[in-house]
């Protein structure tokens, strides 16, 4: 659409009128010869004699130029726009990173599906997981795997895609054997600090207790709270283990109330399809909806055209000049001529 950004300034259309009517003509003083007699030479002649103003007569090509010229001229001033349809951008209010143990005992085939049906820890988590990443439109979307030592395996993105086909690729022991907990949390929050989003959210997956990490989990935690990253914590591995084995439930229950976050344990896939769906509750969808309309600016073509108008009036009006002197010499040469008596020839 088109539109006017200042239409107010249309109201100076009619100023060149009010200019005419309420102000008075110029008048220029000139030096001059009085005749005493000048009434009886302009009574003679068939004149009336008119006042000591001489004013300029306007002729029909100035009537109708003029007034277009300042149209156009206030029109470009008013500023013309073409308004193109709006468009729209989704900011995203939360970044969430999804941390998955690929530790070897998530091979463990020890997790029964709602139908009865064993199969391995990875198995359901790939299952739980994508489906959990499929339902968040509005979130920015970050993956790492950890195992002897964290990995990042997608930076934030709103490709949910392709966040979804790695969960779908993740192995058992692609990333070691052990369990780097607390070094996977501080990965995690090394990702955040570029993140401009208000809330942060990281969901921590594991099977077992922490045996590789440099940085203990505890202290882990602490820098997540004052970084503002909420951490929630999901243990699905066997309780009643022992040593490496056995799932620290204490450990992720810590790390999950320092945060401010929620501790979640399953022990098989309907329970962790469970917990995703209270996740998926408390994280509710929260983003901005940006819009805005681009704007052109067409100021400049009603101002070139007042412009040309100007120029081709000045330009026709020298050119109406030098012809008019052009003729005007040509006459004066040829009464020249006329008035030159012609030569007489002689005889002896």
């Amino acid at each position: 659409m088109y539109q006017l950004e200042y239409p107010w300034l249309l109201a100076l259309l009619p100023l060149p009128l009010l200019v005419w009517w309420l102000m008075p003509a110029y008048r220029e003083e000139s030096a001059s010869v009085r005749l005493p007699f000048f009434g009886e030479v302009a009574s003679a002649a068939g004149l009336k004699p008119a006042p000591g103003a001489v004013v300029p007569r306007r002729h029909w090509l100035q009537k109708l130029l003029a007034p277009v010229a300042w149209a156009l001229v206030v029109l470009a001033l008013a500023r013309p726009q073409f308004v193109e349809p709006p468009i729209q951008k989704i900011q995203p209010a939360r970044d969430l990173l999804l941390a998955l143990d690929l530790s070897q005992s998530m091979d463990a085939r020890d997790y029964k599906r709602p139908d009865g049906a064993v199969i391995a820890r990875v198995d359901a988590v790939r299952q739980v997981v994508h489906d959990f990443v499929g339902r968040r439109q509005g979130d920015r979307i970050g993956l790492v795997v950890f195992g002897d030592a964290p990995y990042p395996q997608v930076p934030f993105t709103m490709d949910h895609a392709l966040v979804q086909t790695m969960i779908d690729e993740m192995l058992p022991g692609m990333a070691g054997p052990s369990t780097a907990m607390g070094d996977a949390v501080g990965l995690g929050i090394k990702m955040f600090e570029h993140s401009k989003a208000p809330q942060k959210v990281m969901i921590l997956l594991t099977d077992g207790n922490d045996t590789a990490s440099k940085m203990p989990p505890p202290k882990a935690a602490e820098i997540a709270k004052e970084r503002g990253v909420t951490l929630h914590t999901v243990g699905i591995g066997d309780p009643n283990a022992s040593g490496e084995d056995k799932v620290d439930l204490e450990l992720l229950r810590r790390l999950a109330a320092t945060t401010g976050g929620r501790f979640f344990f399953a022990g098989n896939q309907g329970e962790l399809e469970q917990i995703y769906a209270t996740l998926d509750r408390i994280t509710p969808h929260n983003q901005k909806t940006l819009s805005w309309r681009p704007r052109r600016e067409l100021f400049m073509w009603p101002l070139g055209a007042a412009v040309l108008i100007v120029i081709a009036y000045q330009l026709l009006m020298a050119s109406w000049a030098l012809a008019r002197r052009a003729s005007a010499a040509r006459a004066a040469d040829e009464g020249a001529d006329e008035g030159r008596p012609a030569q007489q020839g002689g005889g002896a």
